[in-house]
């Protein structure tokens, strides 16, 4: 569901109007409106003055059921302290090799990787 129509709807559940909602906020009754038709999208720091004014929690904007919704199941970390780079020393190779590639423009991340996809052709045999 689009933002604006969630505040639309949440506004006029509190029996709130625009200018009652400045008055709480401190956004401007126009930019409200444009949110509500769609013309603006409000940031989340935005989303929160709403929220409060509104005294809703912020998951109302973008969820429709009146509970929140249920958190995900992800996978745990032990399942992959196995792999490379998961943990100690080797986590830090990884940060600091990210670091670098950070840095890298794409012409030498190109030459990086040409070069360590050869030297692991190499160690296959």
């Amino acid at each position: 569901m689009i933002i604006g129509q969630r505040l639309r709807e949440l506004r006029k559940a509190k029996n709130l109007s625009q200018g009652a909602l400045e008055d709480l906020t401190g956004l401007l009754r126009c930019y409200t409106s444009r949110v509500e038709n769609g013309h603006t999208v409000p940031t989340i720091d935005t989303i929160e003055k709403y929220a409060r004014a509104l005294q809703v929690p912020v998951y109302r904007f973008f969820y429709e059921g009146q509970e929140p919704p249920e958190k995900p199941q992800l996978p745990s970390m032990e399942s992959d302290k196995d792999l490379w780079g998961a943990r100690g020393k080797e986590r830090r190779e990884l940060a600091s090799f990210a670091k670098a590639l950070s840095r890298m423009n794409d012409r030498q991340r190109r030459l990086l990787l040409t070069v360590a996809l050869r030297l692991a052709g190499r160690n296959r045999n």
